[in-house]
C-alpha cells in the first residue's frame, strides 16, 4: 500500500517503529543494532527498515525535522501501516543547568510554542503526555541498568532560530530540554489511541554552550538506542 509520504507492503512494518530525525541515523541504527534489516521505505530518501532485535520484530524511519514532518510520518504509520508504538530517538538541547551533553532523557510530557494542537478544536489546552507503560518500562530498564536518567518535561518548539531568545525561560517551569518533535508525536498518539515515547539525548547546552558535531550525534547515541530496544515492546 502506499501513502503520499510512504510506500510500502502492507505488514512491512513491525507494531513497534523507533524514530530519529535524521535518515542516516535511520541507516545507522538499522545496519548496527537489526538481524537482518530489510528497506521497506524510501519514498523522498526517508529509510525505513523492518528488522530483528533478539528475537522482537522492529522497525525504524526517520521523521525529519519539526512538528509537520514527524505529524505526517507518524500519522501514516499509526493509521495505514498497523504501528501500534513508535519510540523517538533523537537529539534535544538542555536547558536545565543539571543536563550534560550526552544526558538522557525520557520526556514524560512535551510543552510547546506550536499550534499543532488547534486541529483537534479542542476548548482549552490539551497537555501531550508519553504512554505510561512504555515511560515506566524505559525508566525500570535505565535503573537495572545503571543508566542515569532525568524524567520530565521537554519544549517542542517550532523555531530551531529563535529570534527571542527566551527558550531558557521555560526551565523557571522545570521543563528540561528543548526539541522539535515530541509534542506533535504525543498528540497524534492520543488521537490514534495508540502509544509514543520520546527518548532523548542532550547533543547541546543552551545553557554552558557546549554541543556536539554532526557526525557525533549520528554515532554517538547508542545508550539511547540500545534503551529504545529494549522497551521495544
Amino acid at each position: 500500500m502506499a501513502t503520499p509520504h510512504i510506500d510500502a507492503k502492507e505488514g512491512s512494518f513491525a507494531q513497534t517503529v523507533l524514530m530519529p530525525g535524521d535518515p542516516l541515523r535511520s541507516k545507522f541504527i538499522a545496519e548496527t543494532f537489526l538481524e537482518h534489516p530489510v528497506l521497506v521505505n524510501n519514498v523522498r530518501g526517508v529509510q525505513g527498515y523492518t528488522g530483528s532485535y533478539r528475537g522482537k520484530r522492529v522497525s525504524v524511519m526517520a521523521s525529519g525535522m519539526g512538528m509537520p514532518s514527524i505529524g505526517i510520518y507518524s500519522y501514516e504509520l499509526f493509521h495505514f501501516f498497523g504501528v501500534e508504538n513508535i519510540i523517538r530517538v533523537g537529539s534535544a538541547g538542555a536547558i536545565s543547568k543539571d543536563l550534560k551533553l550526552y544526558d538522557v532523557v525520557l520526556a514524560q510530557g512535551a510543552c510547546t510554542d506550536s499550534d499543532y494542537a488547534r486541529q483537534f478544536s479542542l476548548s482549552g489546552s490539551f497537555a501531550p503526555i508519553a504512554d505510561f507503560s512504555l515511560l515506566e518500562r524505559a525508566a525500570e530498564l535505565a535503573r537495572k541498568q545503571k543508566i542515569p536518567v532525568a524524567v520530565g518535561n521537554v519544549l517542542s518548539s517550532d523555531r530551531f532560530y529563535d529570534d527571542s531568545s527566551s527558550t531558557l525561560n521555560w526551565n523557571k517551569m522545570g521543563v528540561l530540554a528543548v526539541e522539535m518533535e515530541t509534542a506533535a508525536l504525543y498528540l497524534n498518539a492520543a488521537r490514534a489511541g495508540k502509544r509514543a515515547l520520546s527518548i532523548l539525548t542532550v547533543s547541546d547546552s543552551l545553557v554552558s554552550g557546549e554541543e556536539t558535531s554532526a557526525r557525533e550525534r549520528e554515532r554517538g547515541f547508542e545508550t539511547m538506542i540500545k534503551l529504545a530496544l529494549e522497551v521495544a515492546p
